[in-house]
């Protein structure tokens, strides 16, 4: 099947063929789990080198979550007004020098800033791949290419800390920045010589500052909107909490392998890819809002028994592990219907609920990351008992500002 461009006589000449752009734009969507999970089972070994403890050295990733948060509002409106390439050029080109400050980083310090660096350059391919689709395809097509940009998105997770982990057991945790800032290059390289400019001149908007400002108010304002953002970003920012932590108390509390734990965290992404590709069949048979519910009460009921298993010991490792898989894996029926149901009345704004949504899900994700690291015990319970707080708060909001509106609106 082919791929159909949108009836524009202003749409850009000489575009890509389908399978060579849906390989550039899945590349580009890489950069977020490849920066953040390829160099986690290397935490450890960064908090030994700069003689730190492991919750020092998990603000690294922090700061990459702070930086994606305010990037994503940035990188929309500036995109719309000069294009595509240019952003995605800068942004690429930033990532890959920020990334070569980080193999030279002589204290934590500094690598927590060219880690702010770094997110500010992977928000480009994260942020504007998602235009590019808009330009270029129909509905129909454009839902078909995410599809497959979500799947790259899914195997990334798998993959990257595997990559790492080999690459911190011959070379360093350092060497992993060297493979991070080639692929910034390979990204730089892919879309100037292969990704036209998808956004011609007269279809650019000239948005003000105040303008751009006035439509995030708007966005904020809307409590129904904000309730969905706001559950599903809860949601995975427990997700993120997971991140932060596992490095200590996979590898330090229960001894596993740094080379293998990637084999560990890529179960929990296995299980996540088969809960959004799940999703896709429920919805064939329930309302989004139906599974909305059933998977944060999933969320909330197996977060609260982390905090037991981590508290008490019950189970032991195993047991942690079968019940980590139940809060990672349930995100992935969260997430998409979330989102569905935010970006529904928004239609002609859906570049900046699309960013206010993306900003609002790494700013409590970067919360959460830091939080771990704050209540750092020793222990499983700091990060067990932040997943718990993200995923009973997750249920909580949907109830009162999603779930209870719908159930009054339907009785009236």
């Amino acid at each position: 099947m082919s791929a159909q461009m949108p009836a524009q006589s202003s749409a850009p000449p000489h575009q890509p063929s389908y399978a060579r752009l849906a390989i550039i734009l899945g590349i580009l969507t890489a950069f977020g789990p490849l920066s953040i999970d390829m160099y986690l089972p290397g935490l450890p070994s960064i908090a030994h080198d700069f003689g730190v403890e492991t919750a020092a050295a998990q603000q690294t990733l922090s700061a990459f979550f702070i930086g994606l948060a305010v990037g994503q509002l940035i990188y929309g409106p500036i995109s719309d007004r000069l294009g595509r390439r240019r952003p995605l050029l800068f942004g690429c080109a930033l990532y890959a020098v920020a990334c070569l400050g980080c193999v030279l980083a002589p204290s934590l310090n500094a690598l927590i800033v060219l880690r702010l660096a770094m997110a500010f350059g992977a928000c480009a391919g994260m942020v504007i791949t998602r235009s590019v689709v808009r330009d270029l395809f129909d509905e129909r097509e454009s839902a078909r290419m995410y599809s497959m940009l979500v799947l790259v998105m899914g195997l990334a997770p798998i993959l990257a800390p595997l990559i790492g982990g080999q690459l911190l057991l011959y070379w360093g945790w350092r060497t992993i920045f060297v493979v991070l800032s080639g692929f910034g290059l390979l990204c730089f390289a892919l879309v100037l010589f292969g990704l036209p400019e998808s956004l011609p001149a007269e279809r650019r908007t000239r948005k003000t500052v105040g303008a751009v400002l006035r439509s995030y108010g708007g966005l904020l304002a809307d409590g129904r909107y904000m309730g969905y953002i706001v559950a599903g970003g809860l949601a995975s920012a427990a997700m993120f909490a997971y991140i932060s932590g596992s490095p200590f108390v996979f590898i330090e509390l229960n001894g596993v392998p740094p080379e293998r734990f990637g084999l560990l965290f890529g179960i929990n992404s296995i299980g996540l890819i088969a809960a959004s590709q799940l999703n896709r069949w429920l919805l064939e048979r329930y309302r989004g809002s139906q599974i909305l519910v059933s998977a944060v009460t999933v969320t909330a009921v197996s977060s609260l028994l982390l905090v037991v298993s981590a508290a008490t010991g019950l189970g032991g490792f195993p047991g942690m592990l079968f019940v980590l898989f139940f809060c990672i894996a349930s995100t992935g029926l969260i997430g998409p219907n979330t989102t569905a149901g935010a970006m529904a009345p928004y239609a002609r704004q859906a570049g900046s609920a699309s960013a206010m949504l993306g900003a609002v899900q790494f700013g409590l994700g970067a919360t959460a990351s830091a939080l771990v690291g704050l209540l750092f015990n020793g222990t499983a319970v700091p990060m067990a008992a932040t997943i718990a707080l993200c995923g009973v708060g997750s249920f909580v909001v949907l109830q009162l500002l999603v779930m209870r509106p719908l159930r009054v609106s339907a009785e009236s």
